[in-house]
C-alpha cells in the first residue's frame, strides 16, 4: 500500500520582500521577468519528473501546497500546468487538499477564478493585521481594504475554505491593537486563521534596524498578553487550536501543515524547498536553484541532504509533535521507534519535572502534551528531547 506524502512547491516571487522575512525570495519588475518565472516554472517541472522517478510507486498524493514567496503573482496557468503534471505523475487523491498561499494586494476575481478553476481549493490569505500602522510597520504592500475585498472575491469564486495569516509581537504594536485584528478577522469566520509572533532574523532589515537600536521590541508580556488574548477570542468566536499558532473551525485543520507536525512525508518542489522522505531531510539550493536543475540535480548542491539516525528521527517526533494541542501518542512513538519515551530519552523526564510539576506539559491517557500555559515556554521543554 502506497504511503500518504504532501507536496509542496516554492514559488519565491515577491513584488518587494519585507523588512521581517528571512525566507529566500526573488523581485519582480525588472526587465525580463516574465522570461524568468518561465525559466523558473520550466525547472519546477524538470525536478518534479526528476523526483517522481523514484516515488511514484512509494507514495498517493492527497496535499499539494503552493508557498512562497507569493504564489498568487504567478498566473493562473502556470497553477494548473503544476497541478496537472503532478495528477499525471502521482495518484493523487480525489479529495487532495490543493493549498496556495496569497497576498491580498496581488489578488484580483479574474485570477481568483482561475486559481479556483486550476484546482485550488485552499487559499491561505497573508493579511497579517488591519491596522494601517501595523501593515506599515511590515512593510506589506497590502491595505485591509485589499483584504476584505481579496476575502470577498474568493468567496464569489467558490473558495469555501479559506485561511489567513495574522502577526502579533509587532513594534509599536499594542495589545488592544491585535485584539481589534482578531476579533474582525473571525467575525467573518475564515475556516483557518494562523497567528504567528514576530521572529527578529538575522539578515533581515528588522535585525539590522534591532542591532543599531532603532526598533525597540515588544514586551515579552505584551507578547504573551497578545497570544493568549487571540486563543480566548477565537474560541469564542468556535474555533479550536489544534497547534501553538494554529486555530481551525470543526473538520479544517490544515492538512499539508499537519504532516509537518505529524511526521508525515512530503517533498518539496522549487528553490530552498525542503523534503522529508523515507527519513532523508534534503534541501535544494536557493539563488543556485536554475543552474542546479540544468546541471542534473546533483547532490553535492545540495545544501542539506541527510539521512536521520533514528535518534534523529525519535527528537524530531517529539518537538514536532508536542507543537499539537494533542500532543504525543506514547503507544505510537513505542511502536516507531521501539521503546518508550522515558526509555528513549533518559534523564528527560527528571529534567522536565518543573514543568510537570507547574502544570506546564501533561501525561495523561496515553499521551504527553504541553498546555496552553506550557506553549508560553515551549522552547525550554522542547530542548529536553534534543
Amino acid at each position: 500500500m502506497k504511503k500518504p506524502l504532501g507536496i509542496c512547491i516554492h514559488i519565491p516571487f515577491c513584488v518587494r520582500r519585507c523588512p521581517y522575512c528571512g525566507f529566500y525570495s526573488k523581485g519582480v519588475g525588472s526587465d525580463g521577468y516574465e522570461d524568468c518565472v518561465k525559466e523558473y516554472f520550466d525547472c519546477l517541472h524538470a525536478e518534479l519528473r526528476a523526483r517522481a522517478r523514484d516515488a511514484r510507486a512509494l507514495y498517493s498524493v492527497d496535499s499539494i501546497y503552493f508557498g512562497g514567496g507569493t504564489p498568487s503573482l504567478a498566473d493562473p496557468e502556470y497553477i494548473q500546468e503544476m497541478t496537472e503534471e503532478i495528477k499525471g505523475l502521482f495518484d493523487v487523491s480525489d479529495d487532495a487538499e490543493i493549498s496556495m498561499e496569497a497576498n491580498p494586494g496581488t489578488l484580483t476575481i479574474q485570477k481568483l477564478k482561475g486559481y479556483r478553476e486550476a484546482g485550488v481549493n485552499r487559499l491561505s490569505i497573508g493579511l497579517q493585521s488591519f491596522d494601517g500602522d501595523v501593515l506599515k510597520t511590515l512593510g506589506r504592500i497590502h491595505t485591509a481594504e485589499d483584504f476584505v475585498r481579496g476575502y470577498e472575491q474568493a468567496r464569489e469564486a467558490g473558495f469555501d475554505n479559506i485561511s489567513a495569516d495574522l502577526m502579533f509581537g509587532v513594534p509599536g504594536q499594542s495589545v488592544d491593537v491585535f485584539r481589534e485584528t482578531v476579533e474582525r478577522l473571525a467575525s467573518m469566520l475564515p475556516e483557518h486563521i494562523s497567528f504567528y509572533s514576530l521572529q527578529i532574523e538575522e539578515g533581515t532589515i528588522f535585525y539590522q534596524d534591532y542591532k543599531m537600536g532603532d526598533m525597540v521590541p515588544v514586551t515579552d508580556e505584551e507578547d504573551r498578553d497578545m497570544y493568549h488574548s487571540a486563543i480566548r477570542i477565537l474560541r469564542e468566536h468556535g474555533y479550536s487550536q489544534y497547534e501553538i499558532s494554529n486555530a481551525a473551525l470543526p473538520g479544517r485543520e490544515c492538512r499539508h501543515n499537519l504532516k509537518y507536525w505529524t511526521f508525515g512525508d512530503y517533498l518539496g518542489i522549487g528553490a530552498s524547498a525542503s523534503s522529508f522522505m523515507g527519513g532523508v531531510r534534503r534541501t535544494d539550493p536557493s539563488r543556485e536553484y536554475v543552474e542546479y536543475i540544468k546541471k542534473g540535480l546533483p547532490d553535492d548542491m545540495l545544501p542539506e541532504n541527510h539521512v536521520n539516525s533514528l535518534s534523529d528521527s525519535a527528537s524530531e517526533y517529539m518537538i514536532t509533535g508536542l507543537r499539537l494541542n494533542s500532543g504525543i501518542d506514547e503507544s505510537e512513538f513505542e511502536s516507531l521507534f521501539g521503546g518508550q519515551i522515558w526509555d528513549v530519552f533518559p534523564g528527560s523526564h527528571d529534567e522536565l519535572k518543573e514543568f510537570f510539576e507547574e502544570g506546564y506539559i501533561k501525561e495523561e491517557n496515553g499521551r504527553i502534551r504541553i498546555t496552553e500555559e506550557g506553549f508560553d515556554i515551549s522552547n525550554r521543554i522542547l530542548e529536553c528531547f534534543v
